[in-house]
């Protein structure tokens, strides 16, 4: 969503609901609009930042390395998968990824929430897969995990660079 300031946020789960393309076209088509054109700026700070050349899908860019958690989540919203969202009263109500910071610096948790009875943990393993395959395209390690409640996330840490 759009931050204060009018800057560009990418959908992490903890925020609200995306514009329903049936209710809202507009707001549907300008979100897909920021995501496409923020996403397209990730790539050209990798190419800028990527000395070595190559392809700038392969590996995270310092900027992203900085912000693990904006750039995970803008991978993950570019890539057309659906985030969670939480309403005014902070109660889940779309399933979807969640993106929030891991247990070391620098490493992103993802999840697949969703409200009660929505079928998050049944549709998780598949979705997080989903979520791995995407990161993984763009220079990201996605390891898959099973917690409390045999409930599953990934853990994401950027792949190292060529120089270290």
């Amino acid at each position: 969503m759009t931050g204060a300031g009018g800057a560009f946020e990418a959908a992490t789960g903890d925020g609200p609901p995306r514009p329903d393309p049936q209710a809202d076209a507009a707001a549907a088509e300008r979100r897909a609009n920021e995501v496409r054109v923020a996403y397209e700026g990730l790539l050209q700070i990798r190419r800028l930042t990527n000395l070595r050349g190559g392809d700038p899908r392969a590996v995270p860019a310092p900027w992203e390395r900085n912000q693990p958690v904006r750039a995970v989540a803008l991978a993950l919203e570019a890539a057309g998968i659906p985030p969670s969202a939480l309403d005014a009263e902070g109660r889940r109500v779309d399933t979807g990824y969640r993106v929030g910071p891991g247990e070391r610096p620098g490493q992103v948790r993802v999840e697949w929430l969703g409200p009660p009875g929505g079928g998050a943990p049944q549709q998780e393993e598949a979705a997080l897969e989903r979520c791995a395959r995407a990161l993984e395209r763009l220079g990201w390690e996605a390891l898959l995990y099973r917690g409390p409640r045999r409930r599953r996330h990934l853990e994401v840490e950027p792949l190292p660079n060529e120089d270290g």
